[in-house]
This record gives structure tokens, sequence and C-alpha cells, in this order.
């Protein structure tokens, strides 16, 4: 399987009386042998072919980029060349995140993460729509996303960045049309309609990115406003098309995206179950990052906690968050319908601005010297979150005529996809309790799939998935409202649906 972009050298025979081929000519059949196909050559490949292959002495190293239908010479050195880069992005809302790939030995060598440029233009992605209805509203989230991920990408390759040959970019709808600068007025209007779904391989100086000046960018195309290339990624990467038997793809970020399915169908559908159970509204929330507390644990009588990079504790990510609710609940400090017992503990109790919460790290213990908290509000909050996720799921599947029981893995994706306990989530009753090697963490999906990708090119398999993908809108789901209810409890109202759950509490009482 090719890489997207490969280097190859060739030795070609000279032009003599009996061989007067054109040098254009010489090249594309050389090329086509090794390719099984003839490339494109562009003009400005052209215009200096004749000196290059002269210089070389017909000896020369070639950079070919793959299209979806051909492949295309992108550069043309006497004799010798440097190998290759890629960069795969991963452009989220909130965060983005680089990885830099050697196309030659297929391998990642670096990795930059970094908060999307845009969020001072407003934390969420309608006040961003909104801004850009505004006169040059567009022109400037474009201006600045560009001029963001430039500077990183220059950060992180240096003088090397000419070596960049392909980019591959996933992001939701309307991260795509904002790099690009496509009107987003109809995005979030009925019938809520993209400016375009799937885009042609583009060069990277049309969007306005560094690199070799012949560089391709393919963008991950999306299946409508709901569900963008991150997700179409995230997808390609879990390879939930080839399965056999049922899989179901869960992506949490700022919504909640669900895939169920297997080679022959693929039902999608979202819900607004994610900014909580990634900390993101959390008075002491913070991303998965050094200093974050990740784990949380109920031991021997007390509340451990353990801390990404063993740093000293900054705030509470996603799946501390998760984790801290379970333990909550198995201590008894927190009952069944999400109320606080402070009188079990008062001393893990305070308040604080008016309001009953726990404190899992006081103020000797943080790196800034503040206690690290959750509120009753904030309980409240992460049981709705978990309530809705593990509703979508119920819907899902009841629209397919199928149980948990039938399906056989579910791969957990989003920014906390590396860190989330599945023993958490379901002591919880956010995701349903099945046995746990079914459960995958897959970390960034959406950005490893934008590096298989640049490794494999999988035009065909994505333009299937997208074919394959049947949106179910949530919002006009009655049963989603009646099974909501008996989900905003701990782990749940019917506990047979969470027989290991049941079993602890019992062992716990």
């Amino acid at each position: 399987m090719r890489a997207v972009a490969e280097k190859i050298s060739l030795f070609l025979p000279p032009p003599s009386l009996s061989d007067q081929r054109a040098d254009e000519r010489r090249l594309r059949e050389a090329l086509s042998e090794v390719l099984g196909e003839a490339p494109e050559i562009p003009l400005s490949v052209l215009k200096k072919l004749p000196e290059t292959l002269r210089a070389g002495d017909f000896q020369v190293a070639t950079v070919v980029g793959k299209r979806e239908q051909s492949w295309e010479v992108l550069e043309v050195w006497p004799r010798k060349g440097p190998e290759p880069l890629g960069l795969a992005i991963d452009l989220g809302s909130t965060g983005v995140v680089l990885y830099l790939v050697d196309l030659s030995r297929k391998e990642v060598l670096a990795k930059r993460s970094f908060r999307n440029p845009q969020i001072p233009y407003g934390e969420d992605i309608l006040t961003r729509l909104h801004f850009a209805s505004k006169p040059e509203g567009l022109e400037e989230l474009r201006r600045i996303t560009l001029e963001g991920l430039s500077e990183e990408i220059r950060k992180l390759l240096g003088p090397e960045v000419s070596r960049v040959f392909y980019y591959a970019l996933c992001g939701n709808t309307t991260m795509t049309h904002f790099l690009l600068g496509l009107p987003t007025r109809w995005l979030y209007r009925e019938p809520y309609i993209p400016a375009a779904n799937w885009l042609d391989v583009l060069k990277a100086r049309e969007v306005g990115l560094p690199g070799h000046p012949e560089a391709l960018i393919f963008l991950f195309p999306s299946g409508g406003s709901y569900f963008g290339g991150d997700l179409l990624a995230g997808l390609y990467y879990v390879e939930l098309l080839r399965k056999e038997g049922l899989a179901l793809f869960v992506d949490v970020g700022t919504n909640a995206e669900v895939v169920l399915g297997n080679r022959d169908f693929l039902l999608a559908c979202a819900g607004a179950a994610g900014p909580a159970l990634e900390g993101g509204i959390l008075s002491c929330g913070m991303q998965a990052a050094p200093g974050a507390i990740e784990r949380v644990r109920w031991e021997e009588g007390k509340f451990v906690y353990q801390t990404i990079g063993g740093e000293k504790p900054r705030g509470i990510c996603g799946s501390g968050a998760i984790d801290l609710l379970a333990a909550l609940f198995l201590s008894g400090l927190l009952s069944p319908e999400g109320v606080f017992r402070p009188e079990k503990a008062p001393e893990h109790f305070r308040e604080i601005k008016g309001e009953l919460a726990f404190i899992l790290a006081d103020e000797k213990e943080t790196a800034h010297g503040k206690p690290l908290y959750l509120t009753q509000g904030e309980v409240k909050n992460l049981i709705r979150s978990k309530g809705a996720m593990f509703t979508i799921l119920r819907v899902i599947c009841e629209n397919l005529g199928v149980t948990f029981d039938d399906i056989e893995e579910i791969f957990i994706a989003g920014s906390f996809g590396n860190h989330i306990d599945p023993e958490s989530a379901v002591t919880i009753g956010m995701l349903p309790d099945l046995p746990r090697e079914r459960f995958r963490p897959v970390g960034n999906a959406a950005g490893k799939g934008a590096v298989k990708f640049l490794l494999e090119g999988g035009f065909q398999e994505l333009r299937e998935i997208l074919r394959r993908l049947t949106y179910l809108e949530m919002n006009v789901e009655n049963r989603f409202m009646q099974l909501l209810t008996g989900a905003l409890f701990l782990p749940h109202t019917d506990l047979d649906l969470f027989p290991s759950v049941k079993e602890k509490v019992a062992r716990n009482a």
C-alpha cells in the first residue's frame, strides 16, 4: 500500500537520434512503470524539467502525490533529494493536534497540540458562526486560523517545512468552512446545507498553508452539517466498515457522536452530552494535560487521585470527573439521586461561593494553591450529560432492534479516549454494563485517521463510509425524552441494566 506522497528515484535513458522522446514523455513513461499509471505533470514542474534532467545526467529523484483518480509529479531533483514529509491535522473546535509523518519510513516523527486560535472569537461554535455572519467576520476567522496553524507548523518543522508534500486535515463541517473561507450562513439555518461535503485534493498554497510549493492537501469530507470530517476520520481509523460483528463508535467532544454498525450499514446520531464529560464546564475543569487529575479511586476509606505526568494537580479533566463521580457514589457520599451526603464525612465538604462542594485536593496539595472541588450543581450537570450519553446509546440500539449484548466492540474516542476508565463509566451509568474487554479506548481517533490516510490514501473507503452512513435525528425522537428520565440517576433507576454495579453497591452496603 502506497503512501499519498512518495519519492521515486529513476535512471532515465538519455535522448539520442534514435530516441527523441520529449523530456515530459520520458519521465511520465518511466514513472508509469513504477506507479502502474501515467502521472500528471504540472506546468511548474515541466518548466524546470529539461535543465533538471541534464544536471543529473538523467538520474533524478521525483516526488509524486496522490489525487483521488491519479498521481501528480510534485518535484524533480537532479540525482538525489530529501525524503517527503506529511502533516496530519486534527482541527478541533477547542484544540488542534499536528502529527508529523515520515512518508518513506511510514512513521510518526512528532506530535504537537495547541488551542484553537479561533477561541477568542467564541468559546462555542455558535458564537463563532454568529461572528462569521458579520462583514469581514468569516475572513477574519480564516485569517486567524491559518496564521495560528502556520505558526505552529513552522515551530514544529523549522527550515524543514519545505519537505512537507502532503496534508491530511480533518475537522467538523464548520471548522473546514472557516479554514477555507466558505460561507457558513446556511450551515445553521434550516435545512442546514454546507457549501461542500467532498472537496477535490487542493494545493496547500491555495489554502494558505506552508510547505513545498506543490504540496497537496486532502480535507476529510463531511456527511452533512451534523457529521464532519473528524467523525469520518475516526470511523476510517477504527475500520468500522470492515467489522463483521456489530460495533459501536463513541466520540465524546463538544457533542457526543455515536455510530453503530458493521460492514453492512452505519447508523449515526449526535447529542449534547460532551462538555461536562470533557471537564469543560467544571469550575476546576481542564483539558487532559500535565497536572490534570485523570484518575480517582475510593480505596480503603480514602480518595486517591493520580495526575497526568505525576505533577501537582492543577485541575480535573473529563476522565477524572467520571472517576470522581463513580468514587463518590461507591463511597456512599453521593446518593443515587446525585445528592451529596456531607453528614457521612463532613471533613470532605465545604461551602464555596454559596454552594456545597466536595474537596478532592485542598490548597496545600495543588500547584496553584487553590482547592480542587466538585459542586452539587456540577454533579447534576455531569449526571445529565452521562444520562444523555447512555440514552443516545439506548435509542440507537432500539432503532436497529438490537440490544447492548449484541455489540461486540465499543470504541471510545474523543479528548479523553486515552484516559477514560470504562469501569467508572459503567459505574455511573454512562456506558452499558458489558464485559470490559469489549471496550476499546482509542484516543484521538480523528487525528490517527488522518495519519492513516497519509500512509494508505483511503479515498474509496471514505466514499463507502459516506455512502453507508444514515443519520438518526435525536431531536425528533420521542423515545429519547422518555428514556432520559430513568438515566438521570446513578447508575439508573433500573438497576437490572447494570448488574455489576448493583453487585458493587450491595457489597459496599
